[in-house]
């Protein structure tokens, strides 16, 4: 016995017609809502961006509703990896995202230039970059955008 299926044309036809419809992300976003920011989990985002613990502060950067002043704060930190964090964050203010055009860390500035929410003053900075990595990362994403 084989494994190999021989569909006809029509039995194909059939199986695409009666295939589940495939959602879109705003329909899948529709049906699992997240439950509402409250202020007591503002709290605990601003106590796990206080924590001595880069990785935890990491996973503070990553939250979209981190609020304006704990973005600036991340983006201060010491440890590259929370500031790498601040800078693929969707969320992070255009601000912030300017200041770490010029960070320090070639990786902060790495996920900076993919980051689509980037200003246009800063994917300029960016684009001189130092870095033959980041400028491109930045001609890479200019290839996105214009396809």
């Amino acid at each position: 016995m084989s494994c190999i299926r021989f569909n006809t044309p029509a039995q194909r036809a059939q199986m695409k017609a009666m295939a589940p419809a495939m959602l879109t992300a705003e329909e899948a976003a529709a049906l699992h809502p997240a439950p509402p920011m409250t202020e007591s989990k503002i709290a605990r985002l601003r106590l796990l961006a206080a924590d001595p613990n880069p990785r935890i502060r990491e996973r503070a950067a990553l939250d979209y509703h981190l609020p304006e002043d704990v973005f600036e704060t991340l983006a201060k930190d010491a440890d590259p990896e929370v500031r790498a964090c601040v800078a693929r964050n969707e969320s992070t203010p255009c601000d912030v995202l300017r200041s770490l055009a010029t960070d320090s860390s070639e990786r902060v500035r790495g996920f900076l230039a993919v980051n689509f929410y980037v200003p246009l003053d800063a994917m300029e900075v960016l684009a001189a970059d130092p870095s033959p990595v980041v400028r491109e990362l930045v001609r890479w994403k200019s290839e996105l955008a214009s396809a």
